[in-house]
């Protein structure tokens, strides 16, 4: 049986230039695996608590030493001579060493980095793909890209109040063949924007932000992207968006000037931000919204299900933020159809694995998502695969640390061969 001989953490960078965590766990056979920890720029109130410095003087207070030290120092002491196969029993020993219900003590960026570190170590000493590894012989089945096009909110300058807008591959046979749809469309689109004199430039997670008029602009210049591409809307290729309606959500309204240009419709009650969200999917080929409410508008959210829940898929991203309790609330009160799974909202491989579990036994969608702020580490892409999860979110068509994900896709779609699955779109 294999132990973990050391730990060691160190701050490294992501892809804003923000420190983030990175851990190295090694056995007494000499085996390493390495992981890293994204962070989020948009994010839910109640995601477990990332750690960091606040010191001014260090990554102008963005730090994470902090974390680096309670790794080197606690988390290492504990763990050292423990079985690198003991997953469970190791993350639930870092969440009793912790103590708190959100991560606050130890800090969630801390205990994820040693708990995705732990599980590569283990993966590379039975000298096998993380993937099945962490799923088992039966995970073979490819998720769909929910390839981000068009970056707004606060993932960009650009004056959209919602944050993302996705191309989907609905009618693609393989991953590669998704991906190559994705690129057609984005690189059509770009040379559209060229055309007419917009920036080309890109925000946070790899999609387009120049000033649109609007977020009918955005929807009418990407469904020109598409037939220019030659492809079918909805048919072939549909578009997903992320409100990120909590960014700007305040005194019972939904306020897009917070993004956008005030006009006298600017600011919306909930139903009338409901029948503007089905509004738009009458006219564009929409088949998923993420987070059109804000994550404590429970009756938005019943209002916004009740309306749309059997037409298209309804993520709930800071609603539900990858927590078996917020999820078992959101099954009670019958709101929502999906959940986008992030890690870094919980902070252990156990409890996240857990969350996702119970969306399948209630079957609501599972999506595996980055964040805003990302790093070079693909665990997400083996991660999708080992739950035989069908949709994926990573970015664009263009970022290092966004084609990683896409790369180790392509890479384990190769290794499966014949007996790799790509299922294709079903939001039922």
């Amino acid at each position: 049986m294999s132990k973990i001989k050391s730990i060691q953490a160190r701050q490294i960078l992501d892809s804003r230039g923000n420190p983030t965590v990175e851990v190295d766990v090694i056995t007494d056979k000499g085996v390493l695996g390495r992981a890293s920890v994204p962070s989020g720029a948009s994010k839910g109130e109640n995601e477990a608590f990332e750690l960091r410095d606040n010191k001014k003087d260090i990554f102008c207070g963005n730090g994470v030493l902090k974390a680096i030290h309670n790794i080197n120092s606690i988390i290492s002491s504990e763990l050292i001579g423990k079985s690198v196969f003991d997953q469970i029993y190791i993350d639930k020993l870092m969440l009793e060493l912790d103590g708190t219900i959100n991560k606050k003590r130890l800090g969630a960026n801390s205990i994820l980095a040693v708990s995705l570190a732990v599980a590569r170590t283990a993966s590379n000493e039975l000298r096998i793909p993380l993937y099945k590894y962490i799923g088992g012989v039966y995970t073979n089945v490819l998720p769909i890209p929910l390839i981000n096009i068009v970056n707004g909110g606060r993932h960009s300058n650009a004056t959209i109040a919602f944050q993302e807008f996705m191309i989907v591959p609905v009618k693609s046979n393989t991953f590669l063949e998704a991906l190559q749809m994705g690129y057609k469309v984005f690189y059509q689109l770009k040379d559209i924007l060229h055309q007419k004199g917009l920036s080309t430039s890109v925000g946070d997670e790899g999609g387009f932000s120049p000033n649109f008029n609007g977020i009918e602009d955005v929807l009418d210049h990407i469904l020109e992207a598409i037939h220019m591409a030659n492809y079918e809307p909805y048919d072939q290729i549909g578009i997903a968006i992320d409100c990120a309606a909590s960014e700007f959500y305040s005194d019972n309204k939904y306020n897009y000037s917070k993004f956008e240009k005030k006009t006298e419709n600017s600011d919306k009650s909930r139903e009338e931000h409901v029948d503007y969200l089905s509004y738009l999917i009458r006219r564009y080929p929409i088949i998923s919204i993420e987070d059109g409410m804000d994550q404590n508008d429970w009756d938005g959210w019943k209002l916004l299900t009740n309306e749309m829940g059997d037409k298209i898929q309804l993520v709930g991203d800071d609603l539900f933020v990858t927590q078996v309790g917020k999820l078992n609330e959101g099954i009670k009160r019958k709101i929502a159809n999906s959940i986008l799974i992030k890690v870094n909202q919980v902070g252990t491989l156990t409890e996240t694995i857990e969350t996702i579990n119970l969306a399948k036994k209630i079957k609501y969608k599972n999506i595996i998502s980055h964040r805003s702020g990302e790093t070079e580490d693909s665990f997400i892409a083996d991660f999708s695969v080992a739950l035989n999860i069908e949709q994926i979110k990573t970015g664009s068509i263009c970022r290092s640390e966004r084609i990683s994900k896409y790369n180790q896709l392509l890479r384990i779609e190769e290794t499966l061969g014949k007996y790799s699955l790509y299922s294709g779109w079903n939001h039922t």
